[in-house]
């Protein structure tokens, strides 16, 4: 099949990206339009909850959104985080976004190295005792509570933002020969936003584990999939994919 239009379920990038290259030599027009969009919990929501974030020693972030919410929610409630708080982050990317807020200090920042895993082994048994704030979306990893659960760490789930489904009813799917998404979310959103789709020609990407299985359980297939050791991104992976189309 010929590909000549791709969607993207992201925001257009700014500047370059690999993708207008790609655009260029294969002749491809591709468009952009977020499937998904995050929009922080109000105050009235998150007091709903019923959690008392005073009452907890150590907070968990996975995003940069978490923080940015996290305080935005601090200053609404007008509560001044003490200096004692300790902060574990998924990567060092988001623990040195702190520096937005707080003053990076080393020994009350922790990180680890992108995988639940890797935070509750940066947690051990020296931070074990702490109480724990987990800053989540209203879409998390099931995975990623039931490791605080097993390794029997005291902690709290905060639901800090949602992620919602983008209003797609401007959008032609019929003109595209090709969707690609990028998270499970996307997958859902696609979903719920035209409930009568139907794959039959159309060529699906999809980028992450997540977003694969979020494809399966809803019975579409992915004919392109990164990241792999080959296409560690998915323009890298779109290229090989069109590379091979055209022999």
């Amino acid at each position: 099949m010929t590909v000549k239009r791709i969607l993207i379920a992201q925001p257009a990038p700014n500047g370059a990206s690999p993708y207008a290259e790609l655009a260029q030599k294969h002749k491809l027009q591709i468009d952009f339009q977020p499937f998904v969009y995050v929009e922080g919990v109000s105050v009235k929501d998150f007091r709903a909850q019923r959690i008392d974030i005073l009452s907890h020693t150590a907070i968990v972030f996975v995003s940069r959104t978490g923080i940015d919410n996290f305080f935005r929610l601090c200053e609404e409630l007008r509560i001044t985080v003490p200096e004692t708080m300790k902060y574990f982050c998924l990567t060092e990317a988001i623990a040195l976004y702190l520096q937005k807020y707080i003053i990076y200090r080393k020994r009350k920042i922790f990180f680890g190295k992108g995988t639940i895993e890797s935070i509750i082994a940066s947690i051990g048994t020296k931070h074990k005792g702490e109480n724990f704030l987990l800053g989540l979306a209203n879409i998390c990893k099931p995975e990623f509570i039931k490791a605080f659960e097993k390794a029997k760490i005291k902690h709290t789930k905060a639901v800090l933002y949602c992620t919602l489904d983008s209003d797609l009813t401007k959008v032609d799917l019929s003109q595209y020969n090709m969707l690609v998404l990028y998270t499970g979310a996307d997958v859902k959103s696609l979903i719920n936003n035209f409930p009568a789709f139907k794959q039959e020609d159309m060529l699906l990407a999809s980028f992450g584990p997540a977003t694969l299985k979020a494809l399966k359980a809803a019975k579409l297939k992915a004919v392109i999939q990164a990241p792999t050791p080959e296409a560690p991104s998915m323009a890298k992976a779109l290229e090989l994919f069109l590379a091979t189309a055209k022999k």
